[in-house]
């Protein structure tokens, strides 16, 4: 145990971000650098090493998380870099991206606050880089099969990574123009700078793994292309289709996918473009839909000097602590407060967008809503209280809907889908077709970086015992696991 009395002296610090006016004016990560190293080792301290320890539950990697706390207290830098990646490839994308279903989890928040276990984490791994402990592991020996892998987000890495390791031979395949999937253009550069994913894909480089980038299967390069050049393949394209908002006035110009819009400013960051062709600058600016996408548009429409910005949402306000009905150790669903709610913007609950209005050039100019409830589980307007608010940009955030079958990938292949239209697999993570896998949202749904890691290691898994008849690579889980939830 690390301290026996940590969690009775220590109270629970995170790390601290800049201040508002400063950052809002620059696309760094918001945290301020080097901050968190003089207080981590007591932080990691407060772990009460339980007999049962729930964090392992809630994450669905299963982290070692009291033995790398352990190690963090004592300062064993070397020792907790090993213990993090023995379950987790890429602990720089979790610990900045994830929403940490451990921390909801640990047993000491049952009545304080829970461990950092998320800043531990990210502390770890960036020792790690500056004092080269993150190295290279290519394999001691190839085994002659050669697997692609579809798609280069965190699923369709993980599962990369493994198979390399496991000494095959492993080409990822990425119809964007650079790797890394909605972790290189979804993701904005204030949450999770890119050097952090270019020094893992130059690790990934240096054990094997190959990349070829603007390659769509399906129309770039047929399925059955695929299928006679390689000896598996895992399908990792992720859940890309988004949840459109069929409204009056949706054809409006100025109205865009979140997709749309936040990949652009990662270009801008990437020196594709001097200014993003969809922007902010001077604009009232809506954003429909609550969740982390729409967060990640707030904080990219402050950064680009909007007039004003409003998110809605139609669900209710959550609560500030946990209902009843999400006991310890599930994730509650607790009023959030991001760093890019910290900047600014008005946050609107139970509302409904009726239709947009336009100017005569075609382009929205304001959107009108209406204040909702749920009753007996339906959705109903209440009278009276319809409102117009400007818009010039408005951004849809509201979640996916599944893999992209507009390439042909699924057809081409001749994939059997489930009752939600996601990749249907078998314990394996195999599909219907003999030698072709499906890892992370492709066939989970949408869901988070942490499961998609789990995913792709699991899938790798599945995919070795297919090439060798047996496997020593770990499945966290399981393809019909589900997270911690009531």
């Amino acid at each position: 145990m690390a301290d026996p009395k940590g969690f009775l002296t220590t109270g629970r610090e995170v790390a601290k971000t800049r201040p508002v006016e400063e950052r809002v004016k620059d696309w760094n990560e918001v945290y301020v650098p080097g901050s968190l190293l003089p207080i981590i080792s007591k932080q990691a301290g407060r772990c009460m090493d339980c007999g049962i320890p729930f964090c392992h539950n809630g994450c669905p990697l299963g982290n070692l998380i009291p033995e790398w706390n352990d190690y963090a207290y004592r300062e064993d830098w070397a020792a907790a870099s090993e213990r993090l990646h023995a379950t987790n490839n890429f602990p720089e994308f979790t610990g900045r991206l994830c929403p940490a279903p451990c921390e909801a989890a640990c047993v000491l928040g049952i009545n304080q606050p829970a461990v950092t276990i998320k800043n531990v984490e990210v502390s770890i791994i960036d020792k790690a880089w500056d004092s080269g402990d993150v190295t290279p592991q290519p394999p001691e020996r190839l085994s002659g099969k050669t697997v692609a892998v579809i798609g280069s987000g965190p699923a369709g890495l993980a599962a990369a990574q493994q198979l390399t390791r496991a000494g095959h031979t492993v080409v990822v395949y990425e119809r964007a123009d650079r790797i890394g999937g909605l972790l290189r253009y979804g993701i904005p550069e204030f949450k999770m700078e890119k050097v952090h994913i270019n020094r893992r894909i130059e690790q990934m480089r240096a054990e094997g793994t190959k990349f070829r980038t603007e390659v769509e299967i399906g129309r770039d390069m047929p399925a059955d292309a695929l299928r006679r050049r390689y000896d598996a393949v895992v399908v990792a394209a992720g859940s890309t289709v988004s949840r459109d908002l069929p409204v009056p006035g949706r054809e409006l110009n100025g109205i865009h996918f979140a997709m749309e819009y936040l990949p652009l400013a990662n270009k801008v960051q990437e020196g594709d473009f001097v200014a993003p062709p969809i922007t902010a600058e001077g604009k009232h600016v809506v954003v429909i839909g609550g969740g982390d996408t729409g967060a990640d548009c707030v904080g990219t429409a402050h950064r680009q000097g909007a007039a004003s910005v409003t998110q809605l949402e139609i669900m209710p306000r959550p609560g500030d602590e946990r209902n009843a009905n999400q006991p310890w150790p599930t994730f509650p669903m607790l009023y959030k407060v991001t760093s890019a709610h910290e900047e600014g913007g008005e946050r609107v609950y139970s509302v409904s967008t009726t239709h947009f209005e336009g100017d005569e050039d075609g382009n929205v100019q304001a959107l009108h809503l209406v204040e909702v409830s749920f009753e007996d589980g339906k959705l109903v307007q209440k009278p009276g209280t319809e409102r117009r608010i400007p818009a010039q940009l408005v951004t849809l955030a509201m979640g996916f809907t599944g893999i992209d079958r507009s390439n042909g990938l699924v057809e081409q292949f001749g994939l059997g889908l489930d009752e939600r239209g996601n990749v249907a697999r078998d314990a394996d993570f195999a599909t219907n077709v003999d030698g072709v896998f499906v890892a992370g949202d492709a066939g989970r749904g949408q869901s988070l970086i942490v499961w998609a890691i789990a995913e792709g290691r699991s899938a790798a898994r599945g995919v070795d015992r297919y090439l060798t008849g047996t496997s020593a690579l770990p499945a966290p889980i399981r393809p019909t696991d589900r997270a911690l939830t009531v």
